[in-house]
Order: structure tokens, then C-alpha cells, then sequence
């Protein structure tokens, strides 16, 4: 038999609510809307889809309580809003981590590394963000803007600059020195999209999250997550 959409819609309305009582160690009875408000407060996901799941509460109680008989109920969600609420109960219960979103072989530069050779990388690959060590130490993160800054600083007058830098040179010209962080690879894709958030409300904007095992410096660089990337992750 077909599940109806009112049936698949309170099985994930039950399904998230008993997760949120995990999140928020609830032991007794606690009002969905109680929950909402104490689970956000620890889940970057649920404060996402809070609008969401307020909405949802007033949907589940429309069919609950004004059901008249197994066969019928007043309200049955659209197809569109079935598959939303299990989209969000799935992301709950098993929310993606960066580790294993965003995990991939990352190019990383030396200090002494010359312009000309990040400009050839740059038109090949299409990167506009440049992890820079010095050894195994690291030392920065290049961006394009950077590279804009250094020639505005350099150019003095109709002539391009004759001596070519190194990164070392152009990582001095980067607005921001501390435009990156480093994240572990355990934390989920909504921690970091806060983190990203967060950065531009306190008027320090993220240009990349640098993934290592435990979010370490130290540690091998094994992921990379820019803005452009994170806004593409539903």
C-alpha cells in the first residue's frame, strides 16, 4: 500500500523531534516549539531550517488533531513539502562533515615561490586562493587580491615592475593577514557555512577554511572550502 504524504510527513516530523531531544538531552516531555528554541542554540542546522520546522509543527498539528478517521485528514502536505521535511530529518540524523565533502589533494605553495609560476597555476587551474608554507610551516593564505594589491603598490608609473616577487613579497599585501581558519575534518558543512557567517558579522570575512585532521596548522592541509563552495551545498 502507498504510503500517504501525511503519513510520510509525521514519521519525519517524529523522526527530527526525537533527534532534537537528543541534541538537547531531553529527558522529559518538551513542546516541539520549547525544543526548537533549545535545540538551535547547539545545531547550526536547526537554526538553518528553524522557519522550517515551526511551520512543519503547525502542519503536524492540523493533521493530528483535526484527523476525523484513519482514511481522512484535514490537511495533506503537498509532495514538495513531504520531501523537504525528509531532507531535513536525513541531514539530522546523518549531517554531512567536511571530511568528507570537501576532502581532495590541495596545491600548496613555498614562500620563495616567484609570481610568475602561481600566475601560470592560476591560469590553468583557476584558483584564486593560494596556501603558502614555508617548509611544512605554514605562513598565509594568497588570494587574487593580494596579487591586485601588490601590483597597485608596485606600479609607480606607465612601466609594469621589472623585478618579479616572490610569494612572500605578495603575501605582504594581503588586507587581511588572517583571512583564513583552519577546521577539523570531523565538523559538519553547516559549522562551517556558521563559520563563514560568523566571519562577515564580525567583519572578518573568511576567504578559505583550511581542513586538517583535527583543525591543527601543523597538521597535512587535506581539504580546502571557499565561500563560492559552501553556497553550493544545499
Amino acid at each position: 500500500m502507498m504510503l500517504k504524504n501525511s503519513d510520510r510527513f509525521l514519521t519525519a516530523f517524529n523522526r527530527i523531534d526525537h533527534t532534537m531531544r537528543d541534541i538537547v538531552g531531553a529527558k522529559d516531555f518538551m513542546p516541539f516549539y520549547r525544543l526548537v528554541d533549545q535545540a538551535k542554540k547547539r545545531s547550526p542546522l536547526v537554526r538553518k531550517y528553524e522557519d522550517d520546522l515551526r511551520s512543519y509543527a503547525d502542519l503536524r498539528n492540523a493533521i493530528v488533531h483535526h484527523r476525523t478517521s484513519i482514511e481522512f485528514v484535514i490537511a495533506e502536505p503537498h509532495l514538495h513539502v513531504v520531501e523537504k521535511i525528509e531532507h531535513i530529518d536525513e541531514a539530522l540524523a546523518k549531517p554531512k562533515l567536511v571530511g568528507q565533502l570537501f576532502r581532495k589533494r590541495v596545491l600548496s605553495f613555498q614562500l620563495t615561490d616567484s609570481l610568475q609560476h602561481t600566475l601560470k597555476v592560476i591560469r590553468k587551474r583557476k584558483f584564486t586562493q593560494f596556501p603558502v608554507y614555508e617548509g611544512s610551516a605554514f605562513q598565509g593564505l594568497i588570494t587574487t587580491v593580494g596579487i591586485t594589491n601588490w601590483l597597485a603598490t608596485s606600479i609607480t608609473g606607465p612601466q609594469l615592475p621589472k623585478h618579479i616577487p616572490t610569494l612572500q613579497d605578495i603575501l605582504q599585501h594581503e588586507k587581511n593577514e588572517v583571512n583564513y581558519k583552519f577546521i577539523s575534518r570531523y565538523i559538519t558543512i553547516y559549522e562551517a557555512e556558521e563559520i563563514f557567517k560568523q566571519g562577515v558579522e564580525r567583519g572578518r570575512r573568511f576567504e578559505a577554511l583550511l581542513i586538517t585532521e583535527h583543525g591543527k596548522p601543523h597538521q597535512k592541509l587535506i581539504g580546502i572550502i571557499t565561500p563560492i563552495d559552501i553556497m553550493k551545498v544545499d
